[in-house]
């Protein structure tokens, strides 16, 4: 589940899914999915509007991200997935931090991006593997459709 950033796009050196941030992954098999528990969980949350501000590494030094101000919603989108499928952490659990970001490539690279990038958080994108190495979107599911 994701966040697209249409906006950072241009950016993105990884082609085989859009320029986003995560919410959670890996998440269900796609024959498991309750779409309309989905529907009414992410309907409980407002859009909110965030930056993407600064380029970063993770301590490995492979992965070059942008990272999104305000931080906090992500966060709690991630939680919210999590806590209502509580056998489905983020990155099957293997980071004891889950912090949110947009990958701009999977190995070192020099990049030059006018920051920041303004966007704005409308809904959630389930996505599901069509091939190997290729993601498409699935379903969606708007954010602030119930009670905030």
């Amino acid at each position: 589940m994701i966040v697209v950033v249409p906006e950072a796009q241009a950016h993105v050196l990884i082609t085989h899914v859009p320029a986003h941030v995560t919410v959670l992954f890996p998440f269900l098999d796609a024959d498991d999915v309750d779409e309309r528990a989905l529907h009414e969980l992410f309907a409980r949350f407002v859009p909110f509007a965030f930056e993407l501000d600064r380029v970063e590494q993770f301590a490995d030094g492979q992965i070059v991200w942008l990272h999104p101000e305000p931080s906090a919603p992500f966060a709690e989108l991630t939680r919210a997935v999590w806590e209502r499928w509580p056998d489905h952490p983020p990155y099957e659990g293997v980071h004891d931090e889950v912090i949110p970001h947009l990958t701009v490539s999977e190995e070192p690279a020099a990049v030059d991006i006018p920051l920041p990038i303004a966007s704005r958080a409308t809904e959630v994108t389930l996505i599901e593997e069509v091939v190997p190495g290729r993601w498409q979107a699935r379903s969606r599911f708007p954010l602030g459709q119930g009670v905030a």
